[in-house]
């Protein structure tokens, strides 16, 4: 692989004034008269204080002098330029650590943590830490041929790991970063020895010869769930299945961009790639949903506060900037054709597994079906942080990981 350094660059002073000619000519869509908050997707009240901010406030460069304080890369693979950020420990102990991020995100999300696991801050476990982004997302080269979906993404991740020198490594991953992160776990585990994740996927526990043997309470507690409910089994709130059906709309009303990026993603492109507007729009109601607020803010506020409009813009930015959201959703519609999140829920996770249950993320399992799945080292459940909790409580996923990490040096994993 060869790989060249790699500066995160200016808006040019043409895409600048372009995006700032949109913004200052919106054009605000119809709404009912009475407040139904979230309920339509994004309301104008919500929407049109950010589009302000980007307008007569946000600062591409303040930004961008922050994240070119890591050392990023390109790198070729499989006729790609794959952008990383890869920033070496000086610890003699650290662990090789790939951060993988999902859709509505990029590499950004994890810049409260980079310094904090590298360092080993806290007086925990130090990292070498590798933040790719995705093919498709930010400064990485889209796919150019159909059928790029999750075991593309996991073979081509592998292999950058074992280019950089690190044939044994530590994974995290949310959202997408989680569903190409099981599959390198299951399908790459002489490489990828341990798997850490806020969004598990796995089946429950059902009666298959190794469940009967080893879990059979756990099947039949399973069973009962089923008749009389998740919440009076495992406990209010421990089971949340928003991420089980790909494209339902009658089982969760969330899922409706699913649906679209997975079956016509090209006709939706249109609007995010040429009106920022609607980019920054359609990825708002998911910061929104998908994170924590507290109940008596929840629908009032746009961004929780543990993200600042300036964080959520450079997300925004970063997909404006490179005119990436088109090939970043495509990743939907390849997994969908591809019947490909039965190659990820189906198969047990055998190398070490830990899972940090943030409160509001889009899906949450009972410890008893990670035990049954999965080869369960850590379980941590939280009372906030949502489905971006490197954004949100950077602090408590950073240790997470570094216990994750202590207990895997401790025996002799990595």
């Amino acid at each position: 692989m060869h790989v060249e350094p790699f500066e995160v660059p200016s808006f040019s002073p043409e895409q600048l004034a372009l995006l700032k000619d949109k913004l200052s000519k919106t054009t605000y869509p119809n709404e009912l008269q009475e407040d139904v908050g979230w309920d339509y997707g994004a309301p104008t009240w919500a929407v049109e204080p950010v589009a302000k901010a980007w307008l007569e406030d946000y600062d591409w460069e303040v930004a961008r002098a922050k994240m070119n304080q890591w050392h990023h890369y390109h790198g070729n693979l499989q006729g790609m330029k794959i952008h990383f950020i890869h920033e070496r420990s000086s610890d003699p102990n650290a662990i090789p650590l790939l951060l993988l991020h999902g859709w509505p995100s990029t590499f950004y999300e994890f810049h409260n943590v980079i310094d904090d696991l590298r360092d080993g801050a806290f007086g925990g476990q130090a990292f070498h830490v590798i933040v790719p982004s995705l093919p498709g997302f930010g400064f990485s080269d889209p796919p150019t041929e159909r059928g790029f979906g999750v075991a593309k993404n996991a073979a081509l991740l592998n292999e950058l790991m074992i280019e950089l020198g690190y044939s044994s490594y530590l994974l995290q991953g949310g959202d997408w970063g989680a569903i190409i992160g099981k599959y390198m776990a299951t399908r790459y585990k002489q490489n990828c020895k341990a798997f850490h994740t806020g969004l598990p996927f796995c089946l429950p526990p059902l009666p298959t010869p190794r469940n009967l043997l080893f879990h059979p309470f756990k099947i039949v507690k399973f069973f009962t769930s089923v008749l009389v409910g998740f919440d009076r089994v495992y406990g209010k709130g421990k089971t949340v299945l928003n991420g089980a059906t790909f494209a339902n709309a009658e089982w969760y009303y969330g899922c409706g961009y699913r649906a679209i990026q997975g079956t016509r993603p090209y006709t939706l492109a249109y609007g995010l790639t040429d009106s920022p507007l609607g980019l920054m729009a359609w990825m708002l109601e998911k910061y929104h949903e998908w994170t924590y607020h507290p109940a008596e803010k929840q629908d009032i506020e746009a961004l929780p506060s543990t993200i600042s409009t300036h964080d959520f813009l450079t997300q925004v930015s970063i997909y404006y900037l490179t005119n990436t959201m088109s090939s970043s959703i495509r990743i939907y519609y390849e997994c969908l054709h591809q019947h490909e999140m039965f190659k990820v829920v189906i198969p047990r996770v055998e190398v070490p597994v830990a899972v940090s249950a943030f409160a509001h993320d889009i899906s949450k399992l009972p410890q008893d079906w990670l035990e049954a799945a999965t080869n369960l080292h850590q379980f941590s459940e939280y009372e906030s942080g949502g489905h971006f909790p490197a954004m949100e409580e950077g602090e408590q996923l950073t240790k997470d990981i570094q216990r994750f990490g202590k207990l895997l040096r401790n025996k002799s994993i990595l």
